[in-house]
């Protein structure tokens, strides 16, 4: 069969381009991915020889080869892994496979900065090996074919690649890079050995270096060998005491793929009921996919030591999908399926403690303010979505979050339910919050005058998530939430007797005011009532008590083209306001009508942001000014 010559997936030749330009700032990392590429197909074919020992019968002992060749000017980068046919050659490494490609690249030009992290995020680092290399060759034969049916792939990376059945007599891959003349100096045994020392120490198959032995005669021709140079342990396999900082950090890199550091991690060895390793980390930056709903997430799963999946989701709940590592247990057969997986008893155990094991990680990270600035910025909203996910944890959840108050000043989410909790004055029974479309909206909201007025904190939530993450717990510590917006503001003690005589003398002073209003407004209300909850503003709006969608809900579902039912609000006046003051003193019912629906406006905008008919509200306004 003749080479086929076939034309990369578009957003292959993007990634090229991209790696054209150097964007991996550490050249070396090439070795690292194709190294880590190799130990991959390693663990898949351990995995598949349990069921079928036949497929590495004739080549039992798993080893990765890197071996220069400074005449030809090539590196090869050997494995006995699973090995590819022809066809799977083509599918992965002449397409990226993977939903969402184009917001990849949308991310990718956005920030070049980010480029690099991103690269490894998406899997694609067999590319990186054109950051060095002129041409990348991989001949490859599939552990279930027959040696007249290995694949030969080769590439320049300039928009092509040829690909043809050829003969291989072992199973596994050869990737064989012919390097650039400026890039020779990955051709030297000690520099191929400081980078597998530094980078893939950790995998538990052995990496062998070709390496040049001098003999002690200088007379004898030197001699060149085979020589293990990773130790092959099984990192999370050691005990922690004996694991340093920077093999922690490098085997999150080969596990995830990322360029970054990990922001913190955990490792733990559990025997008992429930024999079990896990090691867990937590990415610095948010994946560019994170709320990506096709993207699997999941933590990688061995069976004693056996690799045995990717992206295992049942381990870990789905606000906790950043968390990256894996899961190593003797309780699990080393046959198990997905299927097996979500009906598993040992499996809702596993899940159960993992989860635990996670929030004590976020916890002990929240004590370093610093780090945990940087944690919540970057999955701040995610881990909002715990609390009504799991109700087991709820609490221990709500004690992570964090956010802005009308005691910060400003819209950095600094202040957990803990801080709330111990500041508030000893009559107040409740916890207060607000909900808006902006910062700006939630901390100048006339809904929070009275509260500012008797120095009652209150929490100012901006996000999509948090309405419906308030919607859906009712307390924390044994307070109950209360929304600044509800219907009747329930302050408790904090409302003294005077207050409460001073209200119900109001309510009665002004009940003709009210009950021209409420004959103004006609339909377009639900009730006029005299509130206290106003200092500085003359009016607000309330929603009904039984009200299902919040405004941030509305407008969410308008946004999506949903239809939204009329609202019907009650309207709050301030009787001591100006305006309210100048309305009540006109006798023309027409001009009063007109005040009344200007008001009403006013407060639907302070509320709500927009209007229906903006322009009436303007023009209403206009001869109001004019007058």
């Amino acid at each position: 069969m003749a080479a086929q010559v076939h034309g990369f997936q578009t957003e292959v030749t993007k990634l090229l381009k991209l790696l054209a330009n150097s964007l991996y700032s550490n050249k070396e990392i090439f070795l690292r991915e194709l190294i880590s590429n190799a130990s991959d197909a390693v663990d898949k074919l351990r995995f598949l020889s349990i069921q079928d020992p036949l497929l590495t019968k004739d080549d039992p002992l798993f080893h990765i080869r890197v071996k220069a060749d400074e005449a030809a000017g090539t590196l090869t980068i050997s494995d006995n892994g699973i090995g590819m046919t022809l066809d799977e050659a083509n599918e992965h490494l002449g397409t990226i496979a993977k939903s969402g490609t184009e917001e990849f690249f949308r991310n990718l030009s956005q920030d070049q900065a980010k480029a690099s992290q991103l690269i490894g995020q998406f899997g694609v680092g067999f590319y990186s090996a054109f950051i060095v290399a002129d041409r990348v060759t991989v001949v490859s034969r599939s552990a279930k074919a027959a040696a007249n049916e290995a694949v030969r792939w080769t590439s320049d990376g300039n928009g092509t690649y040829e690909s043809e059945l050829t003969t291989k007599d072992t199973r596994g891959t050869d990737v064989i890079l012919t390097l650039k003349d400026s890039e020779k100096g990955f051709l030297n045994e000690w520099t191929l050995r400081g980078i597998i020392t530094k980078y893939s120490d950790h995998i538990s198959t052995p990496v062998w270096l070709w390496e040049k032995e001098t003999p002690a005669d200088e007379k004898k021709e030197p001699t060149w060998k085979w020589v293990q140079v990773n130790d092959a342990k099984a990192l999370w396999t050691l005990p922690p005491k004996d694991v340093k900082d920077e093999q922690y950090k490098e085997f999150y890199k080969h596990l995830t793929h990322d360029y970054d550091d990990p922001l913190t991690w955990a490792h733990n060895r559990v025997e008992g009921d429930l024999e079990y390793t896990s090691l867990l980390y937590i990415p610095k930056t948010a994946p560019w996919d994170l709320y990506n709903r096709e993207q699997k997430n999941g933590l990688k799963l061995y069976v004693q030591r056996v690799f045995i999946m990717d992206n295992a989701e049942e381990f870990l709940p789905n606000y906790l999908r950043f968390v990256k590592g894996l899961v190593d247990t003797a309780d699990l057969p080393l046959n198990v399926s997905r299927e097996i997986l979500q009906d598993s008893a040992v499996t809702r155990k596993l899940r159960r403690a993992l989860t635990k094991r996670a929030l004590t990680m976020i916890g002990k990270l929240a004590e370093d303010k610093t780090k945990y600035a940087e944690f919540w910025s970057q999955f701040g909203r995610v881990l909002k979505e715990g609390p009504v996910e799991d109700r087991t944890n709820q609490e221990e959840i709500l004690k992570l979050l964090r956010f802005a108050s009308t005691k910060s000043g400003t819209n950095a989410e600094d202040v957990s339910l803990t801080d709330y909790v111990a500041r508030m004055p000893e009559k107040q029974k409740h916890i207060y919050y607000i909900t808006a479309g902006s910062y700006e909206a939630a901390a100048n909201s006339p809904y929070l005058e009275t509260l500012k007025k008797k120095g009652i904190e209150v929490l100012l939530l901006w996000d999509r998530v948090d309405e419906w993450l308030m919607g859906n717990v009712e307390a924390f510590d044994g307070k109950t939430f209360i929304s600044a917006t509800a219907k009747d503001l329930d302050l408790g003690e904090l409302e003294d007797k005077e207050e409460e005589k001073q209200k119900e003398e109001s309510e009665k002073q002004h009940k003709g005011l009210v009950e021209r209003l409420k004959k103004a407004l006609g339909g377009k209300v639900q009730d006029v009532k005299v509130t206290a909850r106003l200092v500085d503003s003359p009016a607000c709006v309330v929603g009904a008590q039984d009200q299902m969608l919040t405004q941030q809900m509305r407008r969410m579902l308008e946004a999506a083209g949903q239809a939204v039912p009329e609202e019907n609000y009650t309207l709050e006046i301030n009787p001591d306001h100006p305006l309210i003051g100048r309305m009540a003193t006109e006798t023309d019912e027409a001009k009063f009508t007109q005040w009344a629906n200007f008001i009403f406006a006013e407060a639907q905008l302070a509320d709500q942001g927009t209007l229906k008919d903006p322009s009436s509200f303007i023009k209403s306004l206009n001869e109001l000014l004019l007058k």
